[in-house]
């Protein structure tokens, strides 16, 4: 199963953009027992870990996006959102979802966010 994150797109420093990530194909009952999070990786670097949402509605943030990026859920629809205000150039990056559940685990193919200053 692949996921696929939308929402990416060229934003000035400042801006807004909100990634979505539905997991259509994961069945709901693993889904909403799933953890969820959003990682990203910059030119030359690591992937690594923006935001997560366990099962049991803990968030957990990188430090530089406290304050600024919101993860959230919507099993209804089975949707991880990522939603960022105040983008900034350092936040340039290709985002990846992932959902982590009893089934396995998942990744989205990645959407692109670029920052302006």
């Amino acid at each position: 199963v692949q996921l696929q994150a939308s929402g990416g797109g060229s934003v000035q420093a400042g801006g807004s953009l909100k990634l979505s990530c539905p997991a259509s194909r994961i069945i709901t009952s693993v889904f909403v027992k799933s953890r969820m999070a959003w990682y990203r990786q910059a030119p030359g670097k690591q992937r690594e870990l923006v935001a997560e949402l366990t099962s049991g509605g803990n968030t957990n943030y990188q430090d530089s996006v406290k304050g600024r990026f919101t993860i959230s859920r919507d099993n209804a629809k089975k949707t991880v959102y990522l939603q960022m205000n105040r983008l900034e150039p350092e936040d340039t990056a290709v985002y990846y979802c992932n959902v982590e559940g009893a089934s396995g685990t998942y990744w989205g193919r990645g959407t692109l966010v670029t920052v302006s200053s």
